[in-house]
C-alpha cells in the first residue's frame, strides 16, 4: 500500500490548526487543466481535477468521455506540460443518480453503481458520493429523508470499495480512495433562480447527516471506509446565479463551523465557491471549509480571455483582405441558439435578457459549447490569425490589462495561448491565496 492519501494529510493539518486547503478544478477543458497544472508546477503543489457525473460517465456524458478516457485525457495534458502524474489527484463529483434522477430508484441506482465502479477502477481517488436528489418514485412533495440518502450513499460506497479491492489485486501501490458525503448538496453549476434564498446548513442537520451516514456505512460493514470519509458537503452560504453572487459571511456560518471541531477527521467541502473574493475564500479555509470546488468561474475566465482575444483580432485584422476573421463571439451564440438544451432551463427573461445571459451569465453555460465543432474552428482560426503578427501592447493594455502588466514585466509571453491560459490563472491565484497551496506539498 502507498502512503497516506494527500487529502487525509490536508485534513490532519487542518485539525492541527494550520489553515490550509485545496481547490478542486472541476473542468474538462484542456486550456483550464493546462493552466492549473502549469500554475501548480510553480508552487510545487498537487493539482486536484474533478469530473462531474453528467460530464463523464459510463455512457460518455456530455464530453463523450468515460472515466478511463478522462484519466488519459488529463494524463496526456500532464505529459504535454511535464507535470508529474503522482501530483495529480483525480476526483469524481456528484457521483450518484444525478444524471438519472428522472428514473425510478432501482434503475437509477443500478446505473449509479456502475458509475462508481468505473470511476474507482480508473484510478479516481477522491469520490464525492451524492444521493441527495429525489428519484422518480420518491415523493417530490416531501424532503428526501436523510436515512434514504445515507442508505443509497452507503450502497454506492460499498461498490467503490469492492472496485478498489479488485484494483489492489492488480496493483499493490494503488491509493485508497477517500470519500465526501452529505445530504445538503448544492446543485452543480450554481443556482437557477436569482432570488433564491441561501440558508446556511443548520448544526443539527449537519450532525444528523454525519450520524446517519456513519450508521448506514456500519450497517453494510463499511467501518474502514467510514475512516476514509474526509469531508461533508454543507451549504456555508455561498452561491451564484446569472448576475448575483452570494458572498461568504463567516458570522452567519460561525455556529456551523464551530460544530465541525467535534469531528477530528472531517472538514467541510464547499461547492459553488466560484466568484468569491480571495478574502472570502481565505476566510472559508480558515473556518474549516478546506476543499473549495470551482468550475464555472474557470471557464468564465477562459471565455473572457477568448472574447478579449477576439476583440484584439478584430482590431488588428478588420481591414486586412487576406485574413478571414474568426467571428468567435457570434460562433458561440449561434451554437447556443441551435442547441439550447444546455442553457434554456437556467436563463430566464425576454430576448434581450437571454442574449445577455448567453454571453455573460455567471452560470457560464457557454462552457457546454466549447467542444462544439464550429466553436472549435473559430477558436483555432482566431489563434492562427493572432499568431501571424505580434499583438500590440496597446491592445493588450486595452483588453487584457493584467496580462499586459505581466508581459511588460517579462513574466508572460505575448502569444495568444499563453495570454488565454493566464486569464484563467487570475482565477486560480485567488484560490491559491486562499488555500496556501505551497503548504500542501
Amino acid at each position: 500500500m502507498t502512503d497516506l492519501h494527500p487529502l487525509k494529510e490536508l485534513v490532519a493539518k487542518q485539525k492541527q490548526g494550520v489553515p490550509v486547503g485545496v481547490y478542486s478544478a472541476c473542468s474538462a477543458n484542456e486550456y483550464v487543466i493546462e493552466a492549473a497544472m502549469e500554475r501548480a508546477l510553480k508552487s510545487g503543489s498537487y493539482v486536484l481535477i474533478e469530473a462531474t457525473a453528467n460530464q463523464v460517465n459510463q455512457f460518455g456524458g456530455y464530453t463523450g468521455m468515460k472515466p478511463a478516457d478522462f484519466k488519459e485525457f488529463v494524463y496526456d495534458i500532464a505529459r504535454k506540460v511535464q507535470f508529474p502524474v503522482d501530483k495529480i489527484i483525480l476526483g469524481g463529483d456528484h457521483l450518484g443518480p444525478l444524471t438519472w434522477k428522472n428514473e425510478k430508484s432501482d434503475t437509477a441506482m443500478e446505473k449509479s453503481c456502475e458509475l462508481l465502479k468505473q470511476y474507482v477502477s480508473a484510478g479516481f481517488t477522491k469520490i464525492h458520493i451524492d444521493t441527495s436528489m429525489h428519484l422518480a418514485d420518491d415523493n417530490i412533495n416531501e424532503k428526501l429523508d436523510t436515512g434514504v440518502i445515507a442508505e443509497r450513499g452507503a450502497l454506492l460506497c460499498k461498490v467503490a470499495e469492492e472496485a478498489y479491492a479488485e484494483l489492489v489485486e492488480r496493483d499493490k501501490n494503488t491509493v485508497q480512495p477517500v470519500y465526501v458525503v452529505g445530504s445538503e448538496v448544492p446543485i452543480p453549476g450554481g443556482s437557477q433562480e436569482e432570488d433564491e434564498g441561501i440558508l446556511v446548513t443548520k448544526v443539527s442537520d449537519f450532525e444528523t447527516t454525519v450520524a446517519t451516514f456513519k450508521q448506514a456505512f456500519y450497517k453494510l460493514g463499511l467501518q474502514k471506509a467510514w475512516d476514509n470519509v474526509i469531508a461533508v458537503v454543507v451549504q456555508p452560504g455561498v452561491e451564484f446565479g446569472d448576475e448575483t453572487i452570494h458572498e461568504y459571511n463567516r458570522e452567519a456560518a460561525k455556529e456551523l463551523c464551530q460544530a465541525l471541531k467535534k469531528y477530528p477527521n472531517l472538514v467541510f467541502e464547499g461547492h459553488s465557491t466560484d466568484y468569491q473574493t480571495r478574502t472570502g475564500l481565505r476566510e472559508m479555509v480558515e473556518d474549516g471549509i478546506a476543499i473549495l470546488k470551482v468550475g464555472p468561474a474557470l471557464t468564465f475566465a477562459l471565455r473572457e480571455g477568448l472574447f478579449a482575444l477576439s476583440l484584439i483580432e478584430e482590431e488588428m485584422f478588420r481591414y486586412n483582405p487576406d485574413i478571414h476573421l474568426s467571428n468567435l463571439v457570434n460562433a458561440f451564440d449561434e451554437a447556443m441558439l441551435q442547441n439550447p438544451d444546455n442553457w434554456r432551463k437556467h436563463y430566464h427573461g425576454n430576448g434581450e435578457k437571454l442574449r445577455f445571459a448567453r454571453k455573460y451569465s455567471f452560470s457560464d453555460r457557454c462552457r457546454y459549447y466549447l467542444p462544439d465543432p464550429n466553436v472549435q474552428k473559430s477558436i483555432e482560426r482566431m489563434l492562427q490569425n493572432l499568431n501571424t503578427a505580434t499583438i500590440p501592447l496597446s491592445l493588450l493594455s486595452e483588453y487584457l490589462p493584467i496580462q499586459y502588466s505581466k508581459v511588460r514585466n517579462g513574466k508572460l509571453s505575448n502569444d495568444p495561448i499563453s495570454l488565454l491560459k493566464d486569464r484563467v490563472v487570475n482565477c486560480i491565484d485567488d484560490y491559491l491565496y486562499a488555500t496556501e497551496a505551497k503548504c500542501f506539498v
